[in-house]
């Protein structure tokens, strides 16, 4: 199960097709090419278990890069190409790199970049010199190929990104499977037929390792340079899309689309429709399935990979909400002091039984996330029912206290998203003299000319019809876009800064 198996079996096949540009990379290409990116890392000295670092947008050659990684035993590092030149050299600094490799999209922060890692080496995909070089070396595997693993880094919706570090598999193997393969097999359906769509960024855990995993099965990966609703369609429709991977965020930008466009693409050809990093909103997900048909399957796992829970459309549609019941790890429901509660009973998710990490250089994090037992945590809040199914009901750290009261916003932001004037919406604690915080709403609207006092009472109408009064937003702030990560997760961090940082400020001024 690797890219070289297949590439000595079926070396002609599509391993990667660019959505945009429509240009294919064979098998026989990529085990190629990222042999000659094996040869190249030893070159620069990189021993097994040292760390390489890429920063990309999708493209191609990403693939030639972290299979070149994976086998030669290093561990590779998948940069957001987003981010800032502190934020970027923060991630390599903390991560040990001995080499970045990126692109001419880096450009402009590369100055800045090489300041602070002075003693880290830059290599660019697109540097005629660097190609030269890597066209002169043997396409054939190294002497000592060698397993080598990811080490991932949050988005940082709450702070710093935390490294994820996993242990190099105990099997050097470079094609062993792994729990994931047997995952996309067994609950999703993935295999060597497998022609996957991937609209996200190839930096994010989710996309890399999914499309990873369909190279390791043989099958097609569809990569979108960019995500855009109308493409997508096009895209299932033009290739038989038969599996794929989405954000909710997606599902409701498609579900935005005119009627007109969203019945003109042909989806009947998906069979596996998997979706993460976030909870889905009932009435999103209700009219997903409505459209495609029960293909809908959701898990809920993080980049720690310390458990997983799933769930069909089938058993979703009688347990609306619902992430599913464990298939890795045991769940476990804990209170404050870590003692775990009864059945539908809110408190954090533990997983006892799943894969170790640990948080690179932050022991304390990789404490905080630990239970006395040994059960580990991503910070999620949830319950359980009675058939051991997993409802999320909020990050803890975006947890509001207000009178006392904990409200959770991803509550409120589900509904507020599936209101038909809403394009998205965060939900965040403001300071609040009288109750400690209030709820404050801030929505994109579909049309921004609509945004005002009008849209604000019709919005507070329509949550009073499902929330209690505790829980209806105190305040309603219109943005033409949210902070989002490209993967979908709401940088609701910033939001919730500047509403402190600007309250803060009024204090002092009204003080002065």
């Amino acid at each position: 199960m690797h890219p070289s198996v297949h590439a000595r079996t079926e070396g002609a096949k599509p391993a990667i097709i660019m959505a945009g540009s429509g240009r294919q990379i064979s098998y026989d290409q990529l085990d190629r090419r990222s042999n000659q990116i094996a040869h190249y890392l030893r070159s620069q000295g990189l021993a097994i278990g040292d760390t390489v670092a890429l920063c990309l947008e999708n493209r191609a050659e990403y693939f030639d890069v972290v299979w070149g990684a994976q086998r030669s035993g290093l561990i590779f590092v998948a940069i957001s190409n987003r981010l800032t030149a502190d934020e970027i050299a923060y991630i390599v600094q903390d991560s040990g790199a001995k080499l970045l490799v990126t692109s001419d999209t880096l450009a402009a922060q590369l100055p800045a970049i090489r300041q602070q890692c002075p003693d880290v080496p830059v290599v660019s995909l697109d540097d005629a010199g660097f190609l030269a070089v890597l066209d002169g070396l043997p396409d054939t595997p190294i002497a000592d190929q060698r397993a080598g693993a990811d080490m991932l880094y949050s988005s940082g919706t709450t702070g710093r990104p935390k490294g994820v570090r996993l242990p190099l598999p105990e099997d050097g193997d470079i094609a062993a499977s792994n729990s994931l393969v047997a995952l996309a097999q067994g609950a999703f359906g993935f295999g060597a037929n497998s022609i996957y769509l991937s609209p996200a960024p190839l930096y994010h855990a989710a996309p890399l390792r999914w499309c990873m995993t369909v190279h390791k099965l043989g099958g097609t990966v569809i990569v979108m340079e960019k995500f855009d609703p109308e493409a997508a369609l096009a895209l299932i429709e033009r290739y038989k899309v038969n599996v794929s991977q989405w954000v909710p965020t997606h599902f409701t930008r498609m579900l935005k689309l005119p009627e007109d466009i969203r019945t003109r693409y042909d989806v009947s050809s998906l069979r596996s429709a998997v979706h993460a990093a976030a909870p889905c909103p009932v009435p999103v997900k209700q009219a997903m399935i409505d459209w495609w048909g029960p293909v809908l399957k959701e898990y809920y796992a993080g980049t720690e990979g310390n458990g997983f829970t799933f769930i069909s459309s089938e058993d979703w549609l009688t347990h609306q909400g619902s992430v599913g019941r464990a298939l890795m790890g045991i769940v476990r429901i804990c209170d404050e002091e870590g003692n775990e509660v009864p059945a539908r009973t809110e408190g954090t998710v533990y997983f006892e039984g799943g894969g170790t990490f640990v948080y690179h250089n932050d022991s304390a994090k990789t404490r905080e996330a630990t239970h006395p037992q040994g059960w580990t945590t991503l910070g999620d809040v949830g319950w359980i029912d009675e058939d051991g199914f997993l409802y999320l009901t909020d990050r803890k750290s975006f947890m509001i206290i207000s009178g006392g009261v904990n409200i959770y916003p991803q509550e409120i932001e589900n509904l507020l998203v599936s209101h038909p004037r809403v394009a998205d919406a965060a939900v965040i604690g403001a300071p609040c003299p009288d109750m400690g915080e209030r709820v404050v709403a801030i929505v994109q609207p579909l049309d921004l000319a609509e945004a005002g006092d009008a849209l604000a009472e019709e919005l507070s109408g329509y949550l009073r019809k499902s929330l209690s009064g505790v829980k209806i937003p105190r305040q309603i702030d219109f943005r033409d876009e949210l902070p989002r990560h490209a993967t979908g997760k709401l940088y609701k961090r910033l939001l919730r800064d500047e509403y402190w940082a600007k309250a803060k400020a009024d204090s002092a001024l009204a003080e002065g």
